[in-house]
């Protein structure tokens, strides 16, 4: 076994000197920052410059003609990718829309009967309104029995539909106003005090409406006080992308489907929009939630804004029903000094098998999907904003353009790290082996990447694993986001010694910080690599993610370049406690906090440039060994 890990690492070293090579190789052709931004500006009025006009460049620029050639072909080859990709990616969106559409029809084929008035067959007019009728009442809470009850297929352009959604939407509104603001006996105190609970019963009596059968409710309410304007929120729970990208940890994916209202006056106000989205947990043995639901925006006449999210399973038949969405959101009021006072409520009922026993009592607390974690995200991605533009002295050793580039990048490898880490459809895990008598503690997945210019272009092997460690979330962040103990677990460093160029600092949080460190290999010194590491903390869940990059990336990122097509494929760790640690919540800072964590390594690696490659026997196996060395090493060190 020594052998093949041997054979790995020197695989490894090898990939990190062609890879300093091929950066080595452009150090000659490389541009600074005034040179680049001159281009830039000359390639927006002329993206073809004649022979005359790149000889004048180049004297300007102090450059060879040739390479004044060289980097506007590059540019007009990158920008093609670029449209390339945002086409695709709209052809996803598309393409996801049509699925969901055509599973509708599909499913109307097959319920030809409606449950709510048991004609066999809604072939009248009048019958149809009479069915569809019932339905809404289902979705108002006038009509008692099972939630499987549904209205016959409504096609999703059509005015009824439209109507359907909107009177939902309303009624949604509605409660989520009453829910957030009430106290007891709608709320009550926890038993130890330091949480409040819904009370079911009330909740029924206040709300009358059908129960989920065999599904698990889980509801949740808190306030913060948020570092932004409330205007700047709003555009972030309504622009469906930013939203995704904002809450990675918890968002899988989202598709805006239909805007069925677009609002007053250019405002959010009045937005209603039919979504689609996957919820996560980062790691792979726990299962995504599905929602097809409609998300509503108003702001009221003391100006708070009041989004809501109310599933639509009134409205299409049951496709995404193992989790409900019963009217969720978050209530928003700018407050003095640059605040906004925010309360969110999430409420789900949820079909709750295939979660593995570790993560239970962690989602049983509402600390995967509950109101805290999704406050706890949008406080730090607003800390991190502010960040941006605090004084020098704050930020740590890296200033100017480059601060704007490093953070853009290693927002992309966190959202590249959730995403890829977690049980989505959209990956694929194979069971490998177990630790500890945890027979699905380690996974496996490949992926053939031939078209995505931001992650490296061939066959990538993901290697995975959750496991519990007797140790807080605190310590275990501290420990593997420094530097200086890395040695004791990364196998992959090959003894090589990381050193420290520059770091930002990106929240309140002790630890919270972007660094880029050198790695230097002590056998050949001569040869080194960059790697980009994000450390980030909040009451819910802490990260520590890098991925390594080439010299001439690394370039592009200190001078402030375009790094939108930099490739990467981050490894890490995602670290949650198992529970309830304080009064039903972990505590936000070391001091005094208790329990233990739940810790998900995953490992990604680029096995052959060639998406066509396949992946040998032995390579499984020597992958396999090396995370499982990790994980005693990590535990070794901790537990000791």
């Amino acid at each position: 076994m020594g052998d093949v890990r041997k054979a790995l690492k020197e695989k490894m070293s090898d990939e990190r000197e062609a890879s300093d090579q091929r950066g080595n190789r452009k150090r000659y052709h490389r541009h600074n920052q005034q040179q680049i931004q001159q281009m830039e500006a000359f390639y927006k009025n002329c993206p073809h410059p004649d022979e005359k006009q790149r000889n004048e460049l180049s004297r300007k620029l102090g450059i060879e003609p040739i390479q004044v050639k060289f980097w506007f072909q590059n540019k007009r080859t990158q920008m093609k990718t670029q449209q390339e990709h945002e086409e695709n990616a709209q052809l996803r969106s598309e393409n996801e829309r049509l699925r969901v559409e055509n599973l509708r029809f599909r499913e109307a084929l097959v319920n030809i009967c409606c449950p709510n008035c048991g004609v066999p067959k809604c072939e009248e007019n009048q019958l149809v309104m009479e069915c569809s009728s019932s339905s809404r009442q289902v979705s108002k809470g006038h009509v008692t029995g099972s939630i499987s009850c549904w209205a016959p297929h409504i096609a999703s352009g059509s005015n009824e539909y439209r109507a359907a959604v909107m009177e939902a939407a309303a009624s949604a509104m509605d409660e989520l106003l009453r829910v957030a603001q009430l106290g007891e006996p709608l709320w009550v105190a926890s038993a130890d005090r330091h949480n409040f609970v819904l009370n079911e019963e009330e909740y029924f009596r206040a709300f009358a409406g059908p129960r989920k059968e065999g599904f698990n409710p889980e509801a949740s309410r808190e306030s913060a006080m948020i570092y932004s304007a409330a205007s700047d929120l709003v555009a972030i729970l309504m622009d469906v992308e930013q939203w995704a990208n904002v809450f990675s940890g918890v968002v899988s994916r989202a598709t805006n489907l239909q805007v069925i209202s677009s609002g007053l006056e250019g405002t959010y106000n009045e937005v209603v929009q039919v979504m689609n989205a996957e919820f996560h947990v980062a790691s792979p043995v726990v299962p995504t939630r599905q929602s097809y639901f409609v998300r509503s925006c108003r702001q009221h006449v003391d100006s708070t804004w009041a989004i809501v999210d109310v599933s639509l399973d009134h409205l299409h038949p049951t496709l995404f029903n193992l989790c409900r969405r019963r009217p969720s959101g978050c209530l928003i009021k700018d407050m003095p000094s640059g605040y906004s006072k925010v309360i969110w409520v999430e409420h789900v009922e949820v079909e709750g098998g295939g979660v593995h026993s570790i993560y239970k009592p962690l989602i049983r607390a509402g600390l995967a999907f509950g109101a805290q974690r999704w406050l706890a995200i949008l406080d730090g991605y607003c800390q991190r904003v502010a960040s941006s533009s605090a004084p020098l002295d704050v930020i740590g050793y890296l200033v100017g353009s480059g601060r704007e580039s490093v953070l853009k990048v290693a927002e992309r490898m966190v959202r590249g790290f959730c995403r890829g880490v977690n049980a989505s459809v959209a990956n694929t895990w194979t069971t490998l082996s177990g630790l500890d008598n945890l027979s699905d503690s380690v996974k496996m997945m490949t992926r053939k990447n031939v078209d995505d210019p931001t992650i490296p272009l061939g066959f990538q092997l993901t290697m995975a694993t959750s496991f519990w460690l007797p140790v807080t979330p605190k310590r275990v962040f501290d420990f593997l986001r420094d530097r200086h103990t890395r040695k004791q677990w990364d196998m992959l460093l090959n003894g090589g010694d990381v050193e420290e160029m520059a770091h930002i600092v990106t929240g309140n949080e002790d630890g919270n910080l972007v660094t880029m460190y050198q790695v230097k290999d002590t056998n050949r010194n001569s040869k080194q690599t960059i790697m980009l590491q994000e450390s980030r903390r909040d009451s819910t869940a802490s990260y520590v993610i890098y991925a390594p990059i080439d010299m001439a990336s690394a370039d592009t990122i200190l001078c402030g370049g375009d790094t939108s097509y930099i490739p990467l494929l981050p490894s890490g760790f995602a670290i949650l406690p198992d529970g309830p640690t304080r009064g039903g919540r972990p505590t936000p800072h070391g001091d005094g906090e208790t329990g233990g964590s739940l810790l998900t390594l995953a490992l990604q690696v680029m096995v052959d440039p060639s998406p066509d490659a396949n992946l040998s026997p032995a390579s499984v196996s020597v992958a396999n060994q090396i995370i499982c060395e990790m994980v005693d090493k990590i535990k070794e060190t901790l537990i000791s």
